[in-house]
């Protein structure tokens, strides 16, 4: 489930969005230490949101540098 008060994360580079992943799980750590239950929850809709957004992104950049390959000159076996 994703946190409903993130707003749009499409601005984001993959770079902030994993660097934002990181910290949420350490603070994720930090609240489980202190048994804080509603708080782990918020931190693990808040992830989900940007591990979502990380994923997309990805493989966004994933299927534009495939279409970007040219197979034509490897040799073709049919």
């Amino acid at each position: 489930m994703e946190h409903p008060l993130i707003g749009s994360l499409d601005e984001l580079s993959t770079d902030k969005l994993s660097e934002t992943i990181n910290d949420l799980g350490k603070k994720l750590s930090m609240a489980a230490q202190t048994g804080n239950g509603h708080l782990c929850h918020q931190i693990r809709m808040a992830m989900e949101s940007y591990q979502t957004k990380y994923q997309e992104k990805l493989q966004a950049s994933y299927k534009k540098d495939l279409d970007n390959v040219n197979f034509d000159d490897k040799i073709n076996i049919r």
